[in-house]
């Protein structure tokens, strides 16, 4: 997950910063040799009595492991946001607002020089630039795990600084954006220092070594423990991070983090902070997913999944009392697609799946993870609840095709019907014929839109009976209250994909 510059992934007052660092930055951010001091005389001795207190020490490890960490350059043409560079000078180098080099270039130029972007201002298409990461050797012949995002948009071939400070190299052998994991290879022959993945999972609590290219200062080391694991970030359908205490920064982006026997746990990709500097929370992918992964890249340059053919989402509080739920345990499948697995061994709307070849599954995102990492082909037990009695079915998995979105009709102006004004929705009917009713207009501070409802999603089912027509909901929402319900599911289809949203029965007034 790259460090560039227009690639946040935004949260409450933090971000989640994407490790990549770029050559501009590391030049905006220079270290003043001024800041630099030189350590006492008795530091030697200070070193020596607290080893023999019990604090350790990670040079045998570090000696062992770093001759395997690579520094990661690669050329990169990027599309520019014409919005973005609306105040830009072409060839200005991209900067945070406010930094203050920012008014030197805008005055003088990328050289310094007078006039030397000439003529009028003007939208940047495209641009070069150069962006750098981490990496490291899994094989003596030059087989290099780096993540997706500091490659993603190479031009040409990457090159590759050894801790020796040699220069190589190297060629993308296959990419896997959904782990964000690439792996390369060393164009040069020779035998490299490598290191391999941990057989073990780490527990929260072990001793982690993070070493990388933090702001292009390649061959870094910092330590500290695995502070969670199993963490969802937002940035994939596959989460499933280590959280660490042990400093990385922008460029750390594809290095490993050690465990204290000098083995791989994890491949160091984003971290948690308000700045963009290490606040002490990062997050690596785990080193039993990157196996799993780099091993089909290198077999086969792709990673094939394994696919059933749902759209799945959570159990809340509010779907599990109108559908008579006892748990939210679970993945709710909002809608099986035609020809999958799942719709022929006899799955729909509706059905919860809670456990996959006995065991039990408590989340979508779990479920996501357990079938994609059966591959295709797997035969699989699916356990789930239709319409409250438990049940089980046998499927083969299928292959994981490209996303694909589902796109809702709105309907003509001339088609609305009455709006029901206390759920702040208007509705209409859909485009010829099809199922479902369009939300025409909606109130954004109505209870639908709170729901998540937008204009042109399309309800299809309200209470698990089709909605051809805005009676048929309104219909719903009063069985409801008669029967002491207090919200009615909807099953509603979008531009996202099919999801149920539970709608109060009764607004608030």
């Amino acid at each position: 997950m790259p460090y560039r510059f227009k690639s946040w992934i935004k949260r409450p007052a933090l971000r989640t910063v994407l490790l990549g660092a770029s050559a501009a930055f590391v030049i905006g951010g220079a270290v003043s040799h001024q800041s630099l001091s030189v350590a006492p005389a008795h530091a030697e001795t200070m070193t020596q009595n607290a080893a023999q207190v019990g604090v350790p020490s990670f040079a045998d490890v570090v000696d062992r492991v770093r001759g395997a960490v690579v520094s990661v350059k690669v050329n990169v043409v990027e599309a520019a946001d014409a919005d973005a560079d609306a105040d830009q000078e072409p060839g200005m180098p991209h900067m945070q607002p406010g930094d203050p080099l920012e008014r030197f270039f805008r005055r003088f130029g990328e050289n310094g020089m007078p006039g030397m972007n000439g003529g009028p201002r003007q939208h940047q298409r495209r641009h070069s630039a150069q962006s750098q990461g981490s990496g490291f050797v899994i094989s003596s012949d030059g087989y290099v795990v780096t993540n997706n995002h500091v490659v993603e948009n190479a031009s040409g071939d990457l090159s590759l600084t050894l801790d020796d400070g040699r220069t190589v190299t190297a060629s993308v052998v296959g990419t896997d954006p959904k782990t964000d994991l690439a792996l390369l290879k060393i164009k040069e022959a020779g035998t490299y220092k490598s290191v391999a993945f941990s057989g073990a999972a780490p527990r929260v609590g072990d001793w982690v070594i993070a070493v990388g290219n933090p702001f292009g200062l390649g061959g870094t080391v910092t330590a500290g423990i695995v502070s969670a694991r199993g963490r969802d970030i937002g940035s994939g359908p596959y989460d499933d991070f280590l959280q660490i205490d042990a400093p990385v920064n922008r460029g750390n982006s594809g290095g490993p983090t050690f465990n204290v026997n000098g083995e791989v746990v994890g491949v160091n990709t984003a971290i948690y902070s308000p700045s963009g500097g290490s606040v002490g929370i990062g997050f690596a992918i785990p080193a039993e997913v990157a196996r799993d992964v780099v091993a089909s890249l290198k077999d086969k340059g792709s990673v094939a999944r394994g696919w059933i053919g749902v759209q799945i989402q959570p159990v809340t509080d509010e779907i599990a009392d109108s559908m008579g739920l006892r748990s939210t345990k679970g993945a709710l499948v909002a809608e099986t697609q035609p020809n999958s697995p799942a719709q022929s061994a006899g799955l729909r709307s509706g059905d919860v799946i809670t456990g996959v070849n006995g065991d039990k599954i408590d989340s979508p995102r779990e479920l996501s993870r357990r079938i994609a990492a059966m591959g295709p082909e797997a035969k699989v037990e699916l356990t789930y609840l239709h319409d409250g009695a438990e049940k089980k079915t046998n499927l083969k998995l299928g292959v994981l095709p490209n996303d694909k979105q589902a796109k809702a009709e709105t309907a003509a102006p001339a088609e609305r019907e009455a709006p029901l004004e206390k759920f702040g929705l208007m509705l209409a009917p859909a485009r010829n014929g099809e199922a479902g009713v369009v939300v025409a207009q909606i109130d954004p501070d109505g209870a639908a839109a709170q729901k998540g409802l937008r204009p042109g999603d399309v309800i299809l089912e309200a209470a698990g009976q089709p909605v051809t027509r805005p009676a048929d909901l309104q219909k719903a929402l009063a069985a409801a209250r008669k029967e002491g319900r207090k919200a009615v599911l909807l099953r509603v289809k979008s531009g996202e994909g099919t999801r149920f949203v539970a709608l109060a029965a009764t607004p608030a007034t």
